[in-house]
């Protein structure tokens, strides 16, 4: 990937990175991740639409990341959503740490050129700064050649039904004005959704819970069976 690569992000991407520093261990300094996403159409951009936490452990001295966790994650993002691969990988903090490159060559064995990502979540200078990188290789002709990071742009986008969000926002704020046939649909969308006290949700959750489970119990009954069936079956076949 060339260094003039611009990433587009998704809003969901920051939601969900922000979401898993604020459920990290205490004794956690940085949360890391994959990043999932498509080469875009435009020539030199990379579209990140999705991400998971992957949880590593992280000292001075050393970087431990669960690989299989993050490689059983892929694949389930997979059949979900078959269209979006591995693109890179993010962090949060404010700057690049010495294990970050450890991390980022890991990436580069799965995906071309991968995009780093990170994000401030301790508002390190009063805001949560948001910043791309790639690799880029350095050093004389003739020695032992090293790698930096090198910034990229980073531009946030958004789908329609994100754009609906951000919408409702400016129009509580004043920044838009209210548009009554844009708050007629979304009031018949809210009516659309089932009242119901909290009491009744939760009966409502435990019957469904509760017929899930006898019907996982069954399948298992019924498996058991049939495995009791074929060895009765082979024993009386060698009598």
């Amino acid at each position: 990937m060339a260094l003039n690569l611009v990433a587009k992000v998704h809003p969901v991407v920051f939601f969900t990175i922000v979401d898993s520093y604020e459920r990290r261990n205490p004794d956690a300094h940085r949360v890391i991740g994959t990043l999932l996403g498509t080469i875009g159409v435009e020539k030199g951009t990379v579209e990140i639409t999705n991400c998971f936490c992957v949880p590593h452990n992280e000292s001075k001295e050393e970087v431990a990341v669960e690989l299989d966790f993050a490689k059983d994650m892929y694949e389930l993002h997979r059949k979900v959503n078959p269209s979006e691969v591995i693109v890179g990988w993010w962090a949060t903090g404010h700057e690049i740490t010495d294990h970050s490159l450890l991390i980022h060559d890991y990436y580069s064995r799965v995906t071309s050129s991968p995009i780093h990502l990170t994000v401030d979540t301790t508002l390190h200078g009063g805001r949560m700064n948001i910043k791309g990188y790639v690799s880029a290789s350095m050093g004389v002709p003739g020695r032992t050649p090293g790698t930096m990071f090198a910034p990229i742009p980073v531009e946030v986008i958004s789908y329609a039904p994100e754009v609906v969000g951000t919408y409702v926002d400016d129009v509580l704020s004043g920044k838009v004005t209210a548009d009554n046939y844009i708050g007629r649909e979304l009031t018949r969308m809210v009516n659309q959704v089932p009242k119901m006290s909290a009491h009744e949700f939760e009966e409502m959750l435990n019957t469904n819970m509760k017929d899930l489970l006898m019907v996982i119990y069954l399948s298992q009954l019924t498996k058991v069976n049939v495995s009791l069936n074929e060895k009765l079956t082979m024993l009386v076949a060698t009598q």
